[in-house]
């Protein structure tokens, strides 16, 4: 009878662990597809759909959101990934191989035995003081002009200085207290474009043309109206258009609406900026008027305009103002263009709120994505030091966190202690992986590191990837932001407890098959 029972605890308990092997595979087969990226000598990723399209990247998080992954556990860490990304705009990669760390090395305490709740404990205990440590060891950025700016840009570029140096630049012409502002990011202001030339400017990018060749190509100090809507007469259903009382309410409404057309043409403006569609007697009245107009703008595009123009968005119907009331709604830009090479309106030197564009040349179109990827993550990166300061990269500030974390192990109550090494691990994974991209024994390297930091004092100690020797990442110029690093962290420690937490999967009924039964 004992034996009995024995060998059904024992069918539980590996039942219980291969739902965690399956989920923790799942979770090292997206590291593994990212962890070759990481640092100065990683590799890029080719993704292949199946038409035949490539794109060639070393950017985590595209790899992440464009490769197939059907297993729930896969697409958690991918949805973290994404989460950084859009909190932070960088450090996803890192994120995504400490998660990856962080699982495996709790499923092998698990397989040792190690209760999962105490895992979890000492994770949680490790997480805690290392996010401490990491947040103690932030060096604020003394301004714009702190050469850290520039470094922190360069890394983050993955060493195309001409991206770093224009990253810089819009940085200056945006201004410390705009890129402060959680509402506003960087990286939006970043556009690529095959046959451009580099450059930053303030003003903003329309990626649309103007609606017609015979609209002028150009405009200089032009008042700006920005319709948030259909420039388009009210419309009229069909059943009441069949009616004598329907019919002259839209006959009514044409005329007013070309009421409106004119009234824009003596409010002199040089410039219509439209959510949707234009009515043929609107194009045709602003054409021989001289307005420029560009149709089915971009909503994101929109309020950027509006926002460096001051312009206040206006529907349709608010149209039919008094002019006085409609000169309210105009911004003013300094020059407007349309760049026919290029297929853009850009609007220059608006009245409103700075608003900087950063452009970045590409030579093919096969390249303009990765350059515009590169040029986001350099932004991103700016923006972050500003927010939250910097530290020193390469993976050191990781590995000497993982020492000071090593010393509460003592002080923590039974296996949880565990826990504590799964997060040091953890810790110890980005230099090892940028080590390895960069050819060296991993194993061999970070015993080199820690010897210096430890002997030297210094936590900014890791490997030089060119010559394989220890340096002094403050000196060479590799920097992170903070706030990467932190984040990075605590979603890898957040996907970890849930993947750690899951002791069974079960396959939900369909929805159709729920919904039959209920009925019956």
């Amino acid at each position: 009878m004992s034996l009995k029972r024995e060998a059904v605890s024992g069918a539980e308990v590996d039942e219980r662990l291969a739902a965690l092997m399956t989920n923790s595979n799942a979770i090292r087969a997206i590291a593994s597809a990212v962890e070759g990226t990481l640092g100065p000598k990683g590799l890029d990723t080719m993704l292949v759909d199946k038409f035949g399209e490539v794109v060639i990247t070393n950017d985590g998080v595209t790899i992440l959101t464009m490769m197939e992954a059907n297993h729930p556990a896969a697409r958690m860490l991918i949805n973290i990934a994404r989460a950084q990304q859009e909190e932070i705009g960088d450090g996803t990669t890192t994120a995504t191989v400490m998660a990856g760390a962080l699982v495996s090395s709790g499923v092998e305490q698990v397989a040792r035995g190690v209760p999962v709740a105490r895992v979890i404990e000492g994770l949680r205990a490790g997480l805690k003081r290392a996010l401490e440590i990491m947040r103690g060891q932030a060096r604020p950025v003394e301004g714009l002009e702190d050469p850290v700016v520039r470094q922190v840009a360069l890394v983050a570029g993955r060493d195309h200085g001409d991206i770093a140096d224009l990253a810089v630049k819009a940085a200056l012409l945006i201004g410390e207290e705009k890129l402060k502002d959680p509402t506003f990011k960087f990286s939006d202001t970043v556009v690529a474009e095959e046959g451009a030339d580099n450059e930053v400017f303030m003003g903003v990018i329309i990626n649309k043309e103007r609606m017609n060749r015979q609209m002028p190509r150009e405009q200089n100090q032009a008042h700006v109206l920005v319709i948030d809507d259909a420039f388009e007469p009210e419309e009229i259903s069909d059943e009441a258009l069949g009616t004598e009382a329907g019919f002259a309410r839209y006959l009514q409404l044409q005329e007013e609406f070309k009421s409106n057309v004119k009234k824009i043409v003596e409010l002199g403006v040089g410039l219509v900026l439209v959510d949707r569609g234009v009515a043929d007697v609107a194009e045709e009245i602003l054409t021989d008027a001289g307005l420029m107009v560009v149709q089915r703008v971009a909503n994101k595009e929109l309020r950027k305009a509006a926002e460096h123009t001051g312009a206040r968005m206006i529907k349709r119907t608010g149209l039919q103002k008094a002019p006085d009331d409609l000169k309210k709604y105009l911004g003013l830009a300094g020059r407007v263009y349309n760049d026919e090479k290029l297929e853009q309106v850009w609007v220059l030197e608006g009245g409103g709120k700075p608003m900087a564009t950063v452009l970045v040349g590409a030579a093919t179109a096969e390249v303009v994505g990765e350059r515009e990827r590169i040029a986001k993550d350099a932004a991103a990166s700016i923006q972050s030091a500003i927010k939250g300061g910097v530290v020193p990269g390469g993976g050191s500030l990781e590995l000497a966190v993982a020492r000071e974390v090593e010393k509460i192990r003592d002080s923590i109550r039974g296996m949880a202690a565990y826990g504590v090494d799964c997060v040091v691990e953890a810790l110890k994974r980005p230099m090892s992986q940028i080590v390895a991209n960069a050819g060296f024994n991993p194993l061999e390297k970070l015993g080199d590191v820690v010897a210096v930091q430890v002997e030297s004092g210094k936590n900014s100690m890791a490997i030089d990837c060119d010559s394989g020797q220890v340096a002094d990442m403050v000196e060479l110029g590799v920097a992170d932001p903070a706030e990467v690093k932190i984040y990075a962290l605590r979603a890898a420690g957040e996907i970890a407890e849930a993947i750690l937490r899951i002791d069974t999967i079960i396959k939900k009924r369909e929805e159709k098959d729920i919904q039959l039964k209920d009925s019956s």
